[in-house]
């Protein structure tokens, strides 16, 4: 698949209780020849019953489905945010699979990422591997004005290095966060994780990835978002993971703009 990356410039909204049924993004492989037969289409529609029932109890999933002759398998995969209800999983689990069938018609090699979920099929068996051919990064568009740009890069490489080395722990199931004050009344808040079928270094490879991204592309920027298949990486100047602190939130505002690039 060709490489493709997304950045979009966003003036993020100030609170996260984001609804499960607003996708953040979706790829639909429409440049590969391979779409879906009727009988892949079967073994998709059977994968997603099971995505969506099973994903739920323990926040991640990995399955296949295939017709009698094992021919035409297709895998698949779902994995929750982990600090998210098992309530919430399952609503986003369940709008996941409705919105990729809609969006991604016909197509056997479909991915769609929301706030508390991401889901992914294909014919192509991509479970265990890294992936960071495709991806799509948000950011502020505000700079940083509250603490000496130097300070906050070295803050902010402090943060992530403490979570990144707690999310490749087995234990941890991937996922990592924290938080870390920059001034008496600012704080510095941020979370990543990565799918959990990954090993310990592919994990953290993805994380040096996507975290790369904080020094070019967010420089200096008050939040940012850098998504991946295999990884997720984040951090705002307010809370946005749960548990949320209600008083320390506020309205959604913002403008977005966005450009696609390819190689």
């Amino acid at each position: 698949m060709k490489t493709l990356v997304v950045k979009c410039f966003l003036l993020l909204a100030l609170v996260c209780s984001c609804r499960a049924a607003d996708s953040i993004w979706q790829l639909c492989n429409t440049n590969s020849n391979i779409s879906a037969s009727s009988q892949v289409s079967k073994n998709i529609d059977s994968l997603l019953a099971t995505l969506v029932s099973k994903t739920p109890s323990k926040g991640f999933k990995t399955t296949t489905s295939s017709s009698y002759n094992n021919k035409e398998k297709v895998y698949g995969l779902a994995q929750c945010r982990g600090d998210i209800s098992n309530t919430d999983c399952s609503t986003c689990i369940q709008d996941a699979a409705k919105k990729i069938r809609e969006v991604c018609q016909n197509q056997s090699d479909s991915r769609i990422l929301y706030d508390f979920c991401f889901l992914r099929y294909s014919q192509e068996n991509f479970i265990g591997k890294l992936d960071t051919g495709a991806g799509l990064i948000y950011f502020n568009v505000a700079n940083v004005t509250e603490i000496d740009p130097k300070k906050f890069d070295n803050e902010l490489g402090a943060l992530f290095d403490k979570i990144r080395s707690e999310a490749v722990l087995p234990k941890n199931k991937g996922l990592g966060k924290g938080k870390t004050k920059l001034t008496p009344f600012v704080t510095l808040n941020g979370l990543v994780q990565c799918t959990r079928d990954l090993s310990e270094l592919d994990c953290a490879q993805c994380f040096a990835t996507a975290v790369g991204s904080f020094m070019t592309t967010c420089h200096n920027k008050k939040g940012c978002r850098v998504l991946y298949s295999s990884c997720y990486v984040r951090y705002e100047f307010y809370p946005f993971y749960f548990p949320l602190d209600p008083a320390k939130t506020g309205p959604s505002v913002g403008r977005i703009s966005s450009v696609h690039l390819s190689p």
